[in-house]
């Protein structure tokens, strides 16, 4: 039998907060974005799109706090956690506790209540609200230079579908619909939006998150969803507008073309694109300095995917269709301005 492990000590009254101060010097990320956002900036918004004014009396389950389902839903997107999971983790981590303002003890929402709320913030397009409201916010606080923006897009892959050749025909001609009817529950499960794109010999199966972000704070501006295949030059004139009027634009090669020129012109934006090469006629040596010098700025939205990719435990979501993944995507993007906002705070600090 093997030696029963010794205890080092003993359970004692201020343990907590010991453990508490430990974790803020080791760098709790929570506890920083709270010490610089007040999560009631988004009660009046939250409240009024979710909560149910019209009911005639107070009977049934008393619903959680809607800011502290809010926060649920950031740390689900900031550790890439599934709703049994964060339900789990909000039991057994002190720092989800402390983040959400529950105490031991407390009741904490199940993850069928997780999922409702979600599901509620997505179908209604709150979470754009959230979004905008949010760059509100970055706006009067200084953090959205206007001097300049960049424009990119990412992956964001769902569970793999395995359907048949006629069943993929169907789906790529706007019929998916009309698939597995006979099979309710099988249709449940399959995801007709969702689309596979091949890049660099590499292939996806999903959505694309299409960013313009400010090319100073690096703070995402605006943002789109679409399915997989898409390219990316095809979304250009949805993320700028005319209020980046006298701003350089900076993207890769992939935004070349003359529609997404006259949008640029349109907009009165600088055109920082870099130049493609054609068949039979290679960039000259002055093109190819001039892409370098656009790429030192525009590299800059690789931060971005990176941090989320790295420090959000990556870009692959188990939720399917254009209206979830949408609804997913945009709390991607809200809680890396959250948390992009802290770092800016802390560098001005």
């Amino acid at each position: 039998m093997g030696k029963r492990y010794q205890a080092q000590g003993k359970i004692g009254l201020f343990d907590k907060e010991f453990a508490i101060k430990q974790l803020s010097e080791m760098g709790n990320p929570l506890e920083a974005i709270s010490k610089v956002i007040d999560f009631e900036y988004f009660r009046s918004l939250l409240e009024s799109k979710m909560l149910n004014t019209n009911k005639k009396n107070n009977a049934g389950a008393k619903t959680f706090d809607v800011v502290v389902m809010f926060k649920i839903m950031l740390l689900q997107r900031y550790y890439n956690l599934g709703d049994h999971q964060v339900e789990y983790q909000i039991i057994d981590r002190n720092s989800f506790k402390d983040f959400l303002g529950l105490e031991t003890g407390d009741k904490v929402p199940d993850e069928k209540t997780i999922w409702l709320f979600r599901e509620k913030l997505t179908q209604m397009a709150v979470v754009e609200d959230l979004f905008d409201k949010f760059k509100v916010y970055l706006n009067d606080k200084g953090l959205i230079f206007h001097e300049g923006k960049i424009v990119d897009a990412s992956f964001t892959e769902v569970p793999r579908q395995r359907n048949t050749r006629e069943e993929n025909k169907q789906i790529k001609e706007g019929n998916g619909d009309d698939l597995w009817n006979d099979n309710p529950h099988k249709k449940y499960h399959k995801d007709i939006d969702a689309m596979w794109m091949k890049k660099n010999d590499e292939t996806f199966y999903g959505y694309k998150n299409h960013v313009k972000i400010d090319d100073i704070s690096k703070l995402i501006d605006t943002y789109m969803v679409s399915d997989a295949s898409v390219h990316d030059s095809k979304v250009l004139d949805l993320l700028i507008s005319e209020s980046d009027e006298n701003q350089p634009l900076y993207t890769d090669s992939a935004y070349t073309g003359s529609n997404n020129e006259q949008s640029i012109s349109d907009c009165n934006m600088t055109n920082q694109v870099c130049e493609k090469g054609k068949k039979n006629q290679p960039l000259t040596a002055e093109q190819q300095a001039s892409n370098r010098t656009k790429s030192k700025t525009r590299v800059r939205v690789e931060h971005i995917f990176g941090f989320m990719e790295q420090s959000m435990r990556g870009l692959y979501i188990w939720s399917i269709g254009m209206a979830r993944v949408t609804g997913i995507i945009g709390l991607i993007n809200l809680t890396y301005n959250i948390f992009r906002y802290e770092q800016l705070v802390r560098k001005i600090a």
